[in-house]
């Protein structure tokens, strides 16, 4: 009798973790998501029930997507992941405090492979698979968001991760001696100045020392959009609020290009929703700090992948890469 042809699998289950929601997806080899969920990672302080309530979900999508015999393998975004250990590692945004081995926790109840990385290392692979980022060997992705401000960065077309696998937190290089007090411990540390926490202390600040009226004062709430909305409406203490954050962005961008030499910087997160606020003085301070060997030869990208599944193609990339290992072969 002749051996029978393995089947080859043709579908990856992505996951992202975020502080607020996870979402997951069963995804095929041209990049469709196939199926997608998502629940409030909040409801979960406490690490083990969590992982149950994600292996229960997963296992369900699966088994009503193809079942187990089409799924090769899962991928998982996590903010400080690390892919060398399968870990999240100290997590400062997080309910989960310490080292936790999630990749070895979820591949024990899903029996298949599990693959962890960073949030920014996904998001890269993500770029580079389906985004602005494809085709190119040496690039950085810089994320945004409520979170602080992460980053991976690519050299000849694969991430460099750093002899321990957190290369890349240029979130956490200082822009401000002395300056404010970050959640890593230190202070002056570059997230602290543009992420969405850092926009609403510059905008109390501006407030604080506006001689002027501004839309800002009469805020209920202040965050990204409320801001953005005053700043449609003209109000130059709004438009002041993000150029401050570019031109620290621009700094910070221009000293990790002059070391590094990308073709590109690709930005994504929840911050690129006010890009049109942040890029024009974002660049000018780039060009007038990078080194001027470089300048006006870097680019400087906004993300043109969707922000809701980006993160989850990105997991199905890194899952592709994992060595395949399953329990129902």
């Amino acid at each position: 009798m002749e051996n029978e042809v393995d089947k080859i699998k043709t579908r990856v289950v992505g996951i992202d973790i975020r502080e607020k929601r996870t979402t997951y997806a069963v995804v095929d080899i041209r990049g469709e998501i196939i199926a997608l969920d998502y629940f409030p990672t909040s409801d979960y302080p406490e690490i083990t029930s969590y992982v149950a309530t994600l292996s229960e979900k997963v296992l369900e999508m699966i088994m009503e997507n193809g079942g187990y015999e089409t799924v090769r393998s899962v991928g998982i975004s996590a903010p400080s992941g690390n892919y060398l250990t399968g870990s999240i590692e100290n997590a400062a945004n997080m309910p989960w405090k310490g080292v936790i081995p999630l990749a070895a926790m979820l591949q024990d109840r899903l029996g298949m492979a599990v693959a962890l990385a960073n949030d920014a290392h996904i998001t890269a692979l993500g770029e580079k698979a389906y985004g602005s980022a494809h085709g190119m060997k040496d690039f950085i992705i810089v994320s945004i968001s409520h979170g602080g401000l992460g980053s991976c960065i690519f050299t000849n077309g694969q991430p460099h991760l750093g002899h321990h696998g957190f290369a890349g937190e240029v979130g956490h290089t200082c822009v401000e001696v002395n300056g404010r007090e970050c959640g890593c411990g230190r202070r002056g540390c570059l997230e602290t100045y543009v992420s969405d926490r850092g926009l609403i202390i510059t905008a109390e600040e501006k407030i604080a020392a506006s001689t002027e009226h501004t839309l800002l004062s009469d805020l209920e709430t202040i965050d990204m959009h409320s801001i953005a909305d005053c700043c449609d409406k003209g109000d130059r203490v709004a438009i002041d609020v993000f150029a401050s954050l570019g031109t620290m962005l621009g700094i910070g961008l221009a000293n990790y290009a002059s070391v590094l030499n990308p073709e590109a910087i690709i930005l994504t997160g929840d911050m690129m929703q006010a890009s049109k606020w942040i890029l024009k003085p974002l660049r000018a301070s780039f060009e007038e700090h990078v080194f001027r060997n470089i300048r006006d030869k870097v680019r400087i990208l906004v993300s043109i992948l969707k922000e809701g599944e980006r993160d989850v193609l990105g997991a199905s990339a890194l899952a592709w890469d994992v060595k395949e290992y399953s329990l129902y072969k």
